[in-house]
């Protein structure tokens, strides 16, 4: 059976964020939308989002590393989230393995939120139901759209090409050799969900710091006195240069 995913590169994603606005964007006017905004740009803003960026930082000074970790629903091979639907409503997908919700079935309750062992579900404040990642279901099958643009809007979006989108169950697909390759992991694997979406570890780098590297040095060049200045003589840049 087909298993779409994701495996996000731990190593290279750099907490920019436009994978969860790119997503906001695409999905709040699309079939899985609106996604609620409440008070936007005010003090205590709130909302609903498909994907949500963590970023913590890890180590003791001088030795610590920021980790920018992306998290939002793992499409689980077994999803918690739907035997305890008691509406039906969430669904796992025989053709391609996306976990989705029916909103004209869904009643709002959080079942499926206390379920889920990752907290990849948000209820819509404005709809009262519950709503999710959908592997940008709506994009990925348009055929209106040229085949290098049928990924979720979250892979198109990923300057450093953190994210990348295939079939886990195909051994030959891209996702799959990156998994092996490099060492993919599940999230939380002790749960028994089967999570699809896969991450792809942080490669340690050895940094050595200096005692003198931690004293904060003026830039000489700065200090008064030392700034090289061009005689009065010496040529303009506008009579050396051709604009």
């Amino acid at each position: 059976m087909t298993q779409l995913a994701l495996v996000i590169d731990l190593n290279v994603c750099v907490g920019c964020h436009a994978c969860v606005t790119s997503c906001k964007e695409w999905n709040t006017s699309g079939a899985a939308g609106p996604m609620a905004d409440l008070n936007p740009y005010g003090a205590d803003p709130t909302g609903t989002f498909f994907n949500r960026v963590q970023t913590f930082e890890v180590g003791e000074y001088p030795n610590t590393q920021t980790v920018h970790f992306p998290k939002s629903c793992l499409h689980c091979e077994e999803p918690p989230c739907v035997p305890v639907c008691p509406t039906g409503a969430s669904y796992k997908r025989a053709e391609d393995g996306i976990v989705l919700v029916d909103y004209d079935k869904c009643i709002g309750c959080k079942y499926c939120s206390w379920a889920c062992p990752y907290g990849a579900r948000e209820l819509d404040e404005k709809q009262r139901v519950m709503k999710k990642c959908t592997l940008c279901v709506d994009r990925i099958y348009d055929l209106n759209l040229p085949p290098a643009e049928r990924k979720p809007s979250c892979v198109l979006a990923c300057p450093t090409n953190a994210r990348l989108f295939g079939d886990i169950h195909d051994p030959d697909s891209q996702v799959s050799q990156a998994i092996r390759d490099r060492a993919g992991y599940a999230l939380m694997p002790e749960w028994g969900t089967q999570p699809a979406n896969h991450y792809l570890p942080r490669r340690r780098t050895e940094l050595t710091i200096e005692a003198e590297e931690l004293v904060r040095v003026d830039n000489p060049l700065k200090v008064d006195g030392k700034l090289p200045k061009p005689a009065r003589k010496d040529p303009a840049l506008d009579d050396v240069t051709s604009w």
